[in-house]
């Protein structure tokens, strides 16, 4: 018998297969062997030096940790700056309760609590400001500072069109927090959320995220528009009332709604901090912001859908109907004029025509042109005092 006709020849049966096996170890080992001395040879490969070593290991290079913390578990990067920001402005957001009163049959006049927000100390005289949804109706405030004890507040004074409400309560060295400013702020800046969402409960609590967008319009059930900040830091009933932070530790927002519709996620809303400065000013001198007042009640906007359906000759304005005896009224405006300016400004919304309306004052005279059955015409109208 040859060697060829053996069972056992490496040739034939499972011989073959072990050939196989062998001939492809062999080649990938050769061929590993020749790739890496080719890579080294021209300088693909540098092992890691001690000194980047020594970074990752020791937390000096923040870009390499996990979550800012480093093997020592000191904190470093955002969780550093978020941890001193809850340190410096925490002690400043407040609880805020709204009470009002309700008759029992047998017990007689009960107290219940009617909401709860957040309020943020930035007078160490015991001065707060927060939204006035929270304390709107209220018949009794209380306000929980940080060490759980709690004062009863009394309203300073409260503006609905700004939802922002002065409270003081008679505490002296409070902590305060320090007011930045909403001018330069941008879209995908860091900010942090500090405030009391479902009341005692989670007290203080922070959340982070960023700026979302700036110069939002929200138009409430109510009908008031704002300009609010957007962001998707988490805002929650409770927080209404409570700070937006920027990382230098500034408040540059007073938190005061979110979209809880079906389909909307994390989006919260903010009154811009330079807002409410110039309200809490207005606040703390008068008890209330004084606003100039028209004297009209604006019923729809124009536009070139509403244009076409009326036969209109112009496509923008705000229709209006004058309240008897008020400012336009008295100037000679109609019953469904339409405005198309303040002054040499062009009016296309009634957000445009209220925002320049009240950069006036009281007993201001100002031209007001209109439009009326295919005619333009001006009027001069001296500006009335808002209700409030």
């Amino acid at each position: 018998m040859s060697y060829f006709d053996d069972d056992k020849s490496i040739f034939s049966g499972s011989g073959k297969i072990f050939l196989l096996i062998f001939l492809a170890l062999s080649c990938g080992i050769f061929g590993g062997v020749v790739s890496i001395f080719g890579a080294q040879h021209l300088g693909l490969l540098v092992p890691p030096t001690e000194s980047a070593m020594g970074n990752r290991l020791s937390g000096d290079n923040d870009g390499d940790l996990t979550n800012g913390i480093r093997l020592d578990g000191t904190l470093t990067g955002n969780s550093a700056v978020y941890q001193e920001i809850y340190k410096q402005v925490g002690p400043a957001v407040v609880g805020v309760t709204n009470y009002d009163y309700y008759q029992d049959f047998f017990q007689g006049e009960q107290q219940r609590e009617n909401g709860t927000g957040s309020g943020v100390i930035f007078d160490a005289a015991g001065y707060i400001v927060t939204n006035y949804h929270v304390i709107e109706g209220a018949r009794k405030v209380v306000v929980t500072l940080s060490d759980g004890s709690q004062e009863e507040a009394t309203l300073v004074g409260g503006d609905k069109r700004s939802d922002l409400a002065v409270i003081k309560i008679e505490r002296d060295n409070l902590p305060t927090a320090k007011l930045g400013t909403s001018e330069t702020l941008q879209e995908g800046e860091t900010v942090v959320a500090i405030g009391n969402p479902g009341g005692s409960d989670f007290a203080r609590s922070i959340t982070h995220g960023i700026i979302s967008g700036l110069d939002r319009l929200v138009t409430t059930s109510d009908g008031l528009s704002f300009r609010l900040i957007q962001t998707d830091a988490a805002i929650n009933p409770g927080n209404s009332g409570g700070a937006l932070i920027n990382l230098k530790g500034e408040v540059i927002g007073i938190n005061n709604i979110k979209i809880a519709r079906s389909g909307y996620e994390g989006m919260g809303f903010a009154i811009p901090i330079d807002t409410v400065k110039e309200v809490v000013d207005e606040l703390m001198d008068h008890g209330e912001v004084i606003r100039p007042a028209l004297g009209v009640q604006m019923v729809g906007e124009v536009n070139e859908a509403v244009a076409a359906y009326n036969n209109l000759n112009i496509d923008y304005g705000v229709m209006i109907v004058p309240q008897a005896g008020g400012p336009a009224a008295q100037a000679g405006m109609e019953r469904y004029d339409i405005i198309t300016a303040l002054g040499d400004v062009k009016v296309t919304s009634t957000y445009e025509l209220q925002t320049e309306l009240f950069k006036h004052k009281p007993g201001d005279t100002m031209k007001v042109t209109v439009y009326r059955n295919g005619e333009t015409m001006t009027f001069d109208v001296t500006l009335g005092k808002l209700a409030q």
